[in-house]
């Protein structure tokens, strides 16, 4: 919070959403991988890194490109 109000910068309500979402996911996703990993299934890890971990980048693209091209216009 404080880099934002340091750079005076707003974010929209559905901005927040999807980038708590996209973090969620990327959190969620490395947990997993991690742990397919310590069960000694590298296939199941990395299957779950394409499923989940891409999605989880997309949003978080998603909701930095939202912000940046609004404090663009402005």
């Amino acid at each position: 919070f404080w880099l934002l109000k340091r750079n005076n910068l707003n974010l929209n309500w559905f901005e927040w959403i999807i980038g708590l979402v996209g973090f969620g996911l990327l959190i969620f996703t490395v947990q997993n991988f991690m742990g397919s990993f310590a069960e000694l299934e590298p296939t199941a890890a990395y299957f779950f890194l394409l499923i989940t971990g891409l999605p989880s980048l997309i949003l978080l693209a998603i909701a930095w490109q939202l912000a940046i091209r609004r404090i663009k216009k402005t």
